[in-house]
């Protein structure tokens, strides 16, 4: 059996956020063949339920970068959380640094998750990270924080640095950027790559190999375990170097081609004909 991990933004979605027909066509016949198909993420569980394409496969689902991981039928089999104490003293320098901040927890996002953010003007984001009152995601009962992000502006790319560097070697955690602009914080047992692992060990599954595929600089994580990584081509030429192959980028189909390319999919021969 093999394992095909599949990252969703800028990989298995396209520009328009939806899973093409090709797309959706390449899924199913990875699972006729009796695959494992994972999608790994970045995103709350929340945010990838309202995919349409998504709510009619049954897979696993690895939300938060690997922080919660979903079984076929939607249970919940592990999670990783920040501790209280340790999101105040994170939240405290991320506020001191002054970028935005977003804070993913078992009620939801706060004051949103990334997803719905993209579309949205300078100033309607200034207005919403500096109006938004984070005193209150503190009294929720039983909570639990999943993940925090620190946004910036697409001109100050440099403070994603003076994060990193900030936050270095003080806590347990991990970090990394789904785009260029961001820079998620987990807990250090939340990881793309170390979800797979987790995952095998727990349904005691016999991957003779693990196909990792993704853009960003969170999927650096799953190529890590990857015995083939493969970066998107609309992946930043840093994450493409990481990777043992490049396809084409997320509108191009880039997902199915790869797959073509590395499986005996029933679509393989028709594919190679019209080169």
């Amino acid at each position: 059996m093999k394992c095909i991990s599949i990252d969703l933004d800028g990989t298995l979605l396209n520009s328009q956020q939806e899973i093409s027909e090709e797309n959706s066509k390449t899924l199913k016949e990875l699972q006729v063949q009796g695959h494992c198909i994972i999608l790994n993420t970045g995103r709350a569980f929340a945010d990838v339920i309202k995919l349409k394409a998504i709510q009619k496969m049954e897979l696993p689902i690895f939300c938060i970068n690997g922080s919660v991981l979903y079984s076929k039928t939607r249970e919940v089999l592990y999670e990783a959380t920040i501790s209280v104490p340790t999101y105040k003293k994170i939240f405290s320098i991320l506020k001191e640094l002054g970028v935005g901040i977003l804070v993913y927890t078992n009620y939801g996002g706060f004051p949103s998750t990334l997803p719905p953010l993209h579309d949205k003007s300078k100033d309607e984001l200034t207005s919403l990270f500096n109006e938004y009152n984070y005193d209150e995601i503190l009294g929720q009962d039983n909570l639990k924080i999943y993940k925090l992000i620190a946004l910036v502006y697409h001109d100050q790319l440099e403070k994603i640095e003076q994060v990193k560097l900030a936050l270095a070697n003080k806590f347990e955690i991990s970090m990394a950027s789904s785009f260029p602009n961001n820079l998620e914080i987990t807990s250090s047992e939340a990881h793309k790559g170390k979800a797979l692992l987790r995952y095998q060990q727990m349904m005691n599954l016999p991957f003779e190999e693990i196909i990792a595929i993704g853009d960003g600089g969170n999927d650096l994580a799953q190529f890590e375990v990857a015995t083939t990584s493969i970066a998107m081509g609309n992946a930043p030429l840093a994450i493409q170097k990481h990777a043992d192959i490049v396809t084409k980028t997320n509108d191009e189909d880039g997902f199915s081609y790869a797959m073509r390319q590395q499986l005996k999919l029933t679509g393989e021969k028709e594919a190679v004909s019209h080169n």
